[in-house]
């Protein structure tokens, strides 16, 4: 029991991980929550169900299941990131320098757009995820462990990684790293603030759209409004971690699943929601930064 648990709350922390990255890369730039941000991530489960039902249509996925994949994350990828770019140039980059409540709003009118929109165009039914692929799986010290449940935790850890080494050691990480610290500064020795900024929600969208395309693939089924849901999830993973830091977003969304998956089965299934937001709050209350985060000190 321990070690399947172990293993489910791996998968789904590895979602939420990739989901939280984005809520704190934007965060740390622009100290602003992307409210929308979890829409993304249904669009990109949307995106591969059409991509792959296409693939189906026109024989694809009987030629070449593999080839057909790729070119399924790769387009809803691609079309995630336009979505992420797009929504920052029209909603957020106008009220840059208006008051903290505006952006939010403006957040929140995208997220309720969005979700509308994909009701409007694609119902409001449940959508069923092609089911090419087999629940076929190993056993691992007594658990069972499915492919789908591997490659989720292998391609969340490989992203996550490829990140991390993308803000430590590219100039456009590095750029973001300076923008995050001082946008006047960084501004001042030559680096381009808002290409800096678009590129943050381009890479926090084509994330996003994995983890959409993933948990598609996990349990079958997509609504409009499972990126309500799975936002705040994340949300609270990057604020569980520490909103703004790398790391925690990682931490955080591994943590969160595992507290997920195990009080769903030591203690209740109705109430594992519940347990997150529990323990979210004690450890506010010990470390009001998150786990990962730094103390702001406030100037006098």
């Amino acid at each position: 029991m321990f070690t399947q648990q172990l293993i489910n709350g791996l998968t789904l922390g590895g979602v939420y991980a990739l989901i939280a990255l984005g809520y704190t890369m934007v965060y740390g730039i622009l100290e602003l929550i992307n409210f929308a941000h979890g829409e993304i991530y249904m669009l990109g489960a949307y995106l591969g169900i059409i991509f792959l039902g296409f693939f189906t249509a026109i024989g694809l996925t009987s030629y070449s299941l593999p080839l057909a994949l790729i070119l399924t994350f790769v387009l809803s990828v691609i079309f995630c990131s336009a979505y992420g770019f797009t929504i920052e140039r029209i909603a957020y980059r106008p009220l840059r320098n208006a008051p903290r409540l505006s952006p939010l709003i403006s957040a929140i009118g995208v997220s309720i757009f969005l979700q509308n929109y994909v009701m409007l165009t694609q119902g409001a039914t449940d959508k069923i995820f092609p089911n090419l692929f087999e629940k076929a799986g190993m056993e691992f010290i007594g658990a069972r462990v499915t492919y789908t449940q591997i490659f989720i935790m292998a391609a969340s850890a490989v992203l996550m990684l490829s990140l991390n080494l993308f803000i430590t050691k590219t100039r456009m990480g590095k750029a973001m790293r300076a923008v995050a610290q001082d946008k006047v500064m960084a501004s001042l020795v030559g680096i381009n603030i808002n290409t800096v900024i678009s590129a943050t929600f381009i890479i926090g969208s084509g994330l996003a759209a994995v983890a959409g395309l993933m948990v598609a693939a996990y349990y079958g089924l997509v609504n409009y409004s499972i990126g309500y849901i799975a936002g705040i999830k994340a949300f609270t993973a990057a604020v569980l971690g520490g909103i703004g830091s790398i790391p925690g977003a990682m931490f955080g969304g591994i943590l969160l699943g595992l507290i997920e998956s195990f009080s769903a089965a030591y203690i209740s299934s109705e109430y594992k929601d519940a347990y997150a937001f529990i323990i979210l709050i004690i450890i506010l209350f010990i470390k009001p930064s998150g786990l990962f985060g730094k103390t702001q000190e406030e100037k006098v």
